[in-house]
């Protein structure tokens, strides 16, 4: 398992599926609060609004969630502001965190996260210190079970659709692109049969670092505390467990 977003982790969600997905709905509901809050409801113009409601779609959102979502964040009455920004700091071993926050409460969500840091043997650090490691990518990920083309044609597709790459992994495929080509690439592949499971714009690791067995259970630990809590929408991270 190689490090990525909660969300974009498929084999990692679909394990824990049934207990979490409540707590995915209430992550993928803040993004089309904050999308539709900044840019208005139509997704012609609202791009972030356009990805987050595919990316609910994906994760078989029901609409009634989607249509509060953004009532909400258009109702004159509601005042709720978010604050977005990111932690950066080492997991156990060494291996490099990255996690992306919206918050309401920027005192409690910065205290809970040093406490799990801390509590499952990683730092935090100053700003910069890994995201030089990573480099933001569109990222259209495909269930290898669930895929009916051979490699061949999927990499033929995405190269004249503008895609930059594609990588297998044991249970899907993922296929890369800049991220302003990222959804004119998605519907392309999909004018030709392809289509994602998962999609979004992610931080990917330019490279992926070895996790010891003495350290994998605790890196694991502190991932899932940072995945589990309500003010963290993605977690990203360059560990490649053995």
């Amino acid at each position: 398992m190689a490090g990525h977003s909660k969300w974009a982790n498929r084999k990692h969600r679909k394990a824990r599926q049934d207990s979490k997905r409540a707590k995915i709905f209430t992550k993928i509901s803040k993004e089309i609060y904050i999308a539709a809050k900044a840019g208005g409801e139509d997704t012609n113009t609202n791009v972030r609004l356009r990805m987050a409601l595919d990316l609910a779609r994906e994760n078989n959102m029901p609409n009634d969630n989607i249509k509060r979502a953004i009532a909400k964040a258009l109702g004159n009455s509601d005042n709720t502001v978010y604050e977005e920004f990111a932690y950066e700091g080492y997991g156990p071993g060494g291996i490099a965190i990255m996690v992306e926050i919206a918050t309401d409460n920027r005192n409690r969500t910065a205290a809970d996260v040093r406490h799990y840091f801390s509590k499952y043997g990683g730092s935090l650090g100053q700003n910069g210190c890994v995201a030089w490691m990573f480099k933001r990518r569109g990222v259209i990920r495909i269930d290898r079970e669930d895929c009916q083309h051979h490699v061949e044609y999927l990499l033929e597709t995405l190269l004249e659709a503008g895609g930059d790459d594609l990588v297998t992994n044991e249970d899907e495929y993922i296929i890369y692109t800049a991220p302003e080509d990222l959804i004119s690439v998605k519907e392309k592949l999909k004018d030709k049969g392809v289509t994602g499971d998962e999609t979004g714009v992610e931080f990917i690791p330019d490279s992926y670092q070895s996790c010891s067995v003495e350290n994998s259970e605790k890196l694991i630990a502190l991932l899932e505390a940072l995945e589990d809590h309500d003010d963290v929408q993605r977690v990203y991270y360059n560990a490649r467990f053995n």
